[in-house]
């Protein structure tokens, strides 16, 4: 069992930036994936971001490439989603995520993962 707890939501202006956290606890497995998805109001959670626990591999989803950047620390069970440029857009709940043997081409799917945390809110206006 895994458990996370996001941290580091708010209200920003559109430009500026946040950094999510979500901490990790449990049985945190070193070939885990952890991803970061969102959902706004009225439509379906998206991928953002993942990571892989060791190798460093990190994914994308195409918009926020260049503006947001998921990093993790090793020996704090943490990761973070750094979130530079904000737009309206990217107003949403971030929920962070895990599971254990996702493949390079299933990180984006949230259905893949198996824990969850309870989602931090993130607001841009402009």
């Amino acid at each position: 069992q895994v458990q996370l707890v996001e941290s580091g939501g708010g209200l920003v202006q559109a430009g500026g930036s946040l950094r999510l956290s979500c901490a990790a606890s449990g049985r945190t497995y070193s070939s885990y994936v952890m991803g970061w998805f969102r959902q706004a109001p009225g439509k379906e959670r998206e991928f953002v971001a993942a990571s892989s626990w060791i190798g460093g591999s990190t994914y994308y989803a195409d918009s926020v490439k260049g503006r947001f950047t998921i990093s993790r620390d090793n020996a704090k069970n943490t990761l973070y989603l750094q979130m530079n440029s904000l737009k309206p857009e990217d107003t949403a709940v971030y929920y962070c995520a895990a599971g254990p043997r996702i493949s390079s081409s299933g990180v984006s799917i949230a259905a893949k993962y198996d824990y969850w945390g309870q989602g931090t809110q993130v607001t841009v206006s402009s």
